[in-house]
């Protein structure tokens, strides 16, 4: 291995990273470890161990991304006035509290307070802990840092998930009990490293003099060219992405290409191998070109994933059925490291300082309403058996999303895009 490729891998990043910038990521694997005890088997608890109907078991999940939605702008304007570490705080302690209330709600109600309060944990999440890694690194460094972080992530939710198929059972409510309280336990971690080592980390830039700037708000944001190109492409690439992952992509497996549960379950496992084992190399690779390429790469590289599950609908039920769910998920988990080693650093270099919060919360508000509508053209088009058009309208939405990304290549600057060069061909 040469020099240069040594001082590119995992040892090297970390020696980088400034003390807090190492704080912040110390505590990743252990939270989502956590998140991914619960995350599959929420809807299963309400429904089979809380005993609520499916219809009020989905409507009470789809709390989450309602709240989350809601409180998406609100958390961008307070990381802006208050700083990025408060608001990250506020949400773990409501996030630890949704938890702890869920794991014993025994009726609806209780269990949509509980919901709820995870909603706001999810909602405020990305905005400020997005705009808080911003304050502590930047430049290249930043870009790496959120790559990272998604690989880490990823690899807390894997493990956790695994972990969390063994230990819980419907037959023993206690398990779910624990899974939740676990859960919340996880949260913890954050809290005391941002309430200790990282106490005085505010995550507030300085306000510009002028009190005009100062007050910007989220319509003179959304005036600027380069954001509304960003806000579009941030929601194309959750419609064809996570929502679809959540909602189309199970559905298409399990009515079109007929696989078994079991299968779907091992399909999320190579997605998450895949982003683990391929994030650095992927990131290292992505060090200097332009963000939007890198983009657009990724649309594609959708597209052929959504195109090849669309392929085993066409031998449903056999093992070629089986391998093509497995590839389109380790094929569209490559555009995952794609897409993270790009689109956050894109957000943060374009924001100003002073109004980091605002800009990340737009563009965490348009993310998540990609994944509310995915699931609603998903269900209607499976639900009428239309797979083909499905299909269609999911690789439709990869090409758009990669138009989306060089269109916005005309609007940003080179730094912007991740490129210091003032033209590049």
């Amino acid at each position: 291995m040469s020099h240069s490729s040594a001082r590119s891998g995992a040892v090297a990043f970390w020696t980088e990273l400034p003390r807090d910038g190492r704080w912040l990521l110390s505590t990743v694997v252990v939270q989502f470890f956590g998140r991914g005890l619960t995350l599959p088997f929420t809807i299963i608890y309400l429904h089979e161990v809380r005993g609520f109907s499916l219809g009020l078991s989905g409507t009470l999940m789809g709390l989450i991304a309602v709240v989350g939605l809601a409180v998406t702008g609100p958390a961008g304007a307070l990381v802006d006035r208050f700083g990025a570490r408060r608001v990250v705080l506020v949400g773990l302690l409501m996030g630890i509290a949704g938890l702890a209330l869920l794991a014993f709600a025994t009726v609806p109600v209780v269990a949509g307070v509980a919901l709820c309060l995870f909603g706001v944990q999810l909602g405020v999440a990305w905005p400020a802990i997005n705009a808080l890694v911003a304050t502590v690194v930047s430049g290249d460094l930043r870009q790496r840092y959120y790559g990272v972080n998604f690989a880490l992530l990823n690899l807390g939710i894997g493990v956790g998930g695994v972990v969390g198929g063994f230990l819980v059972d419907v037959e023993r409510p206690g398990t779910f009990v624990a899974a939740f309280l676990v859960n919340a336990a996880t949260f913890a971690a954050p809290v005391g490293v941002l309430l200790g080592p990282l106490r005085g980390l505010h995550g507030r830039a300085a306000r510009p003099d002028d009190d005009g700037a100062a007050r910007v708000g989220y319509l003179a944001i959304l005036r600027r060219p380069e954001v509304l190109w960003l806000t579009g492409l941030a929601l194309l690439a959750s419609f064809v992405g996570y929502g679809q992952m959540e909602g189309g992509f199970p559905a298409f497996a399990r009515q079109a290409a007929q696989v078994s549960t079991r299968m779907v379950g091992f399909a999320f496992v190579v997605n998450t191998v895949v982003i683990v084992a391929a994030q650095f190399w992927v990131m290292n690779r992505a060090r200097g070109r332009r963000r939007t390429r890198v983009l657009a790469v990724m649309a594609g590289v959708w597209a052929v994933a959504w195109l090849v599950l669309g392929t085993t609908g066409l031998v449903p039920g056999g093992l070629a059925a089986a391998a093509g769910v497995l590839v389109f998920h380790g094929v569209f988990g490559l555009g995952e490291t794609l897409l993270q080693s790009a689109l956050p650093a894109l957000t943060n270099d374009m924001a100003p300082d002073h109004l980091r919060g605002r800009y990340n919360a737009v563009n965490s508000g348009a993310f998540q309403a990609g994944t509310i509508a995915g699931p609603i053209v998903a269900g209607f088009l499976l639900q009428h058996h239309l797979a083909g058009g499905f299909i269609a309208v999911v690789v439709a939405g990869c090409a758009a999303l990669a138009g989306t990304a060089l269109a916005l290549e005309r609007r940003v600057t080179p730094h912007v895009n991740g490129v210091q060069a003032p033209a590049l061909r």
